[in-house]
């Protein structure tokens, strides 16, 4: 093992681990190579080799070689060491942004695109709490329980990618949020128990905001709409909107507005099936007493 590697790994620690090579066939994939491109540019103006600025940036010579052809995304501090010693004044550094996009699988980046859109989101969830309300700890839980079972690298990049998406409240004008929960959803305690009660805690908070509307549906209701699974109805502000039931329309998401209707007209009914929003926040704080 050469110098340059050992400082890299006595640096940064597993530089080289899974989960930062760029998919074959992405669409990101030219964006990543004209980074990588623009990096070797800048290394060649200061008159540095590969190795050179290994070393001085906490990297092995294979890496840098990696991030300049395309075939690896490059860290945030990859970018923020190589702009300081390249002397870029923050022109590399401002790169962060594209290569943090690159870093969430293609579906993920799909999913935010349309989140971050719209202007009006409609979900309802039967299996566990939906992901604009996870907290870290929570999402972490269920990544981790995924079965074929995750790399340490795949949970860290699914929960980043997640929270990614919160940044939906920070958007001006905020969309209208509307979140239908299983009560069973809330009792199941992912993580452990206090992780739960994080969670219930992160709910309770997330609830009062004026631009979301949270109702939970009772597991001993006798007449439910939502036997089909899962909902999802995005609208946004030309008019146009898009949903997703999980067992209609094979599971896929919808434009047509005959299929829309039908999805949209379940999620009304069961939102009149379920707690109202009063109702839905005092049983969340029920159960946060019980667990």
């Amino acid at each position: 093992m050469d110098d340059a590697t050992n400082v890299a790994t006595d640096v940064t620690g597993e530089v080289d681990e899974p989960g930062w090579d760029v998919d074959p066939g992405d669409e990101i994939a030219p964006m990543i190579a004209m980074v990588g491109s623009q990096l070797k540019l800048w290394r060649e103006e200061a008159r540095l080799s590969a190795a050179d600025l290994g070393c001085q940036i906490g990297y092995g010579e294979d890496m840098v070689r990696k991030v300049e052809r395309g075939l690896r995304i490059p860290r945030p501090e990859y970018l923020d060491r190589s702009d300081r010693v390249l002397e870029a004044h923050g022109k590399i550094a401002a790169m962060k942004k594209q290569a943090a996009d690159a870093r969430y699988p293609k579906r993920v980046r799909e999913l935010a695109l349309l989140e971050a859109q719209a202007a009006e989101i409609q979900t309802y969830n039967n299996h566990n709490i939906h992901g604009l309300l996870q907290t870290p700890e929570y999402a972490q839980a269920l990544f981790t329980m995924q079965r074929p079972a995750h790399s340490p690298n795949q949970v860290v990049r699914g929960v980043e990618a997640r929270m990614a998406r919160h940044s939906i409240y920070e958007r001006s004008p905020a969309p209208e949020l509307s979140f239908i929960q299983e009560e069973v959803t809330l009792r199941r305690p992912i993580g452990g128990r206090m992780v739960l009660r994080r969670q219930l805690e992160h709910l309770l908070e997330v609830a009062q905001l004026r631009h979301v509307t949270f109702q939970v549906m009772p597991t001993d209701r006798e007449e439910h709409a939502g036997m089909k699974g899962l909902i999802r109805v995005l609208k946004f502000p030309d008019g146009t909107s898009v949903g997703r039931c999980e067992d209609e329309f094979h599971g896929r998401p919808v434009s047509d507005p005959k299929q829309l209707r039908i999805i949209e007209l379940r999620y009304g009914i069961i939102r009149t099936q379920a707690l109202n929003t009063t109702e839905s926040l005092a049983f969340v704080e029920q159960v946060l007493g019980e667990t």
